[in-house]
């Protein structure tokens, strides 16, 4: 396993960082507690959680993952050794029943921090993200900012206050952003310089074969400012495996169990996603290992977040550490995303 520095912190983490958004859903405690413990065998010591996990977020299981990872750590003795993240939701209609609509002020934070601890039964967060802004932008796919200058938002300063007041009390160690802008990043380091408050360390977006416009403004914004990308997604929901290729809906698989998750489902996308399998076929490597393998090895990414639903599929995931992708391949790659770039943003 290969370890990067977070930030401009001393923590080093793991390359591969295991995602855990199925616990409580599509996996069991049990299943949950094998990945872990399977993960952590390999070198991983990167886990990323939310306040909001398991998805699909409902209101009945909300809060399951961190609760079953928290179970996890209680019986180790090596916590110290484990660099453990986690995510306060951002404002939603869909999500109200998390403090009646979460914000991103002293109270929210202070109440969600306690709340995670709690689930999580330990005594401070690694890593502690704002999960989307609390502000009027586009994330989640959207397209076509449309300002609004009577948006209700929360101060940049005053978040970072409250991020502040959780440092000091030992409660979070570092802090970071995800599904954000390069106005986000950029106002938020401009912020904590000004007011001498808690810095950036890395910012969680999606990045994938299908989805590259991280590299459009935030790429640089990640190696200059040294936030690097904490990559969700990085096989589209499963869709870069090919195995949703021609209709097909393999049993337990989430575009198969859940209908809202259609981010990569579109016509574009299947035909990129054909075009990504061809490729790894020529070159004789999985299509897994091929799309997990690039995005580890971009520059700007910290860490690449794999998730999975059964242990074969954890195994190959990790298994990608081991693949070095050739100049060939990525000029194969680079000519295909030329034809069909971001077919979902």
């Amino acid at each position: 396993m290969e370890y990067r520095q977070l930030g401009n912190t001393q923590l080093k983490v793991s390359a591969l960082c295991l995602g855990t958004m199925t616990f409580g859903e599509q996996n069991t405690a049990e299943e949950a507690f094998e990945q872990l413990a399977y993960a952590v065998s390999q070198g991983i010591n990167f886990i990323d959680t939310a306040e909001m996990y398991p998805v699909p977020p409902m209101a009945s299981t909300q809060g399951d993952t961190e609760r079953i990872i928290g179970q996890w750590l209680a019986g180790r003795k090596d916590r110290d050794q484990l660099i453990i993240a986690s995510k306060i939701a951002g404002p939603a209609d869909w999500l109200t029943y998390i403090r009646g609509g979460s914000r991103f002020n002293q109270t929210h934070i202070e109440e969600a921090i306690n709340g995670s601890l709690k689930r999580l039964q330990t005594d401070y967060i690694d890593l502690y993200q704002l999960h989307w802004p609390d502000r009027n932008t586009n994330f989640f796919g959207q397209l076509g900012y449309q300002h609004d200058s009577n948006e209700q938002r929360t101060p940049i300063e005053e978040t970072l206050r409250a991020l502040e007041s959780a440092v000091k009390a030992g409660k979070i160690r570092y802090i970071g952003l995800s599904n954000e802008t390069p106005w986000g990043v950029m106002s938020f380091l401009k912020a904590a310089e000004q007011f001498d408050l808690p810095r950036i360390m890395s910012v969680q977006n999606p990045y994938n074969l299908l989805n590259r416009s991280y590299e459009v403004g935030m790429a640089e914004v990640s190696i200059r400012e040294k936030a690097g990308l904490l990559a969700y997604s990085p096989l589209a929901f499963g869709v870069l495996s090919g195995k949703y290729l021609n209709g097909q809906r393999p049993e337990k698989a989430r575009l198969t169990l859940f209908d809202r998750f259609t981010r990569y489902a579109s016509s574009q996308a299947e035909t990129a996603t054909q075009g990504y399998v061809d490729i790894a076929k020529k070159h004789g490597i999985s299509p897994v290992h091929m799309a997990l393998a690039f995005v580890t090895s971009r520059d700007f990414v910290t860490s690449n977040i794999i998730g999975a639903t059964s242990m074969a599929q954890l195994k190959e995931n990790i298994a990608s550490m081991d693949v070095t992708l050739s100049q060939e391949l990525l000029a194969d790659i680079n000519a295909l995303h030329a034809e069909n770039s971001n077919p979902c943003p």
